[in-house]
């Protein structure tokens, strides 16, 4: 109850924070988005485009794992991630309150669990990565990134969804629970690493875990 309760407490700061403590709004809030959309990546700054592109990163990084979670909850995951697209972390976190603990699967796995099983993916992701953060730190204008973190509700907003996600990925038993459902023990060193890492830890441990165990529950 305390977890569920905390995980709401932050989804619903966040989203009050954004809404009255982050910048103001102004007439080129949304204007990084709208460029981006359009296409136009040369005229951004490149740390905006990395940013905005890890965040989609973090996205799929959760979805690895709350996809198989999702087989065994009552809720329907693909609701929570495809909403996520749209609103991010806004999205997610309601998934993460209301799921319940549980290491089991059963099934068998379709093209999409696959996908998102498979240690290739993990290392697209990680590969995906490593060029964003190269883009940002060799081309990013970071004093401008600053200027328009403190300047730009939109942008604030996303840096604050980036930390959210990094911080929150080992918290809600998610890790721990997928951990059990590919064979492995949530106190291991293994845990600590990816929990203690930001984004490269849970990238690694997408690169390293073993498949998921199918038609097996790990709490029997």
């Amino acid at each position: 109850m305390g977890r569920k309760l905390l995980l709401w407490l932050i989804w619903l700061s966040f989203i009050v924070y954004v809404l009255v403590f982050a910048p103001p709004l102004q007439s080129d809030t949304f204007q990084p988005i709208q460029t981006l959309l359009a296409g136009q990546i040369p005229t951004i700054n490149p740390v905006i485009v990395s940013l905005f592109s890890l965040i989609g990163i973090w996205l799929l990084i959760y979805s690895c794992l709350v996809f198989a979670d999702g087989r065994v909850q009552n809720l329907l995951a693909w609701v929570f991630m495809l909403a996520s697209v749209g609103t991010g972390v806004i999205a997610l976190i309601p998934y993460l309150a209301l799921r319940e603990p549980n290491q089991s699967f059963s099934g068998e796995k379709d093209a999409w669990l696959k996908l998102l099983d498979a240690k290739s993916t993990g290392i697209i992701l990680l590969f995906s990565t490593l060029v964003l953060l190269i883009y940002a730190l060799v081309f990013g204008d970071w004093s401008a990134f600053v200027q328009e973190f403190l300047t730009n509700r939109f942008i604030h907003g996303m840096s604050l969804a980036f930390c959210l996600l990094c911080l929150l990925f080992p918290y809600p038993t998610l890790l721990s629970d997928d951990m059990a459902r590919h064979g492995l023990t949530s106190d291991s060193q293994l845990f600590w690493f990816v929990a203690l890492v930001p984004l490269f830890g849970p990238l690694a441990y997408l690169c390293l875990r073993p498949p998921l165990l199918s038609f097996r529950s790990t709490n029997s």
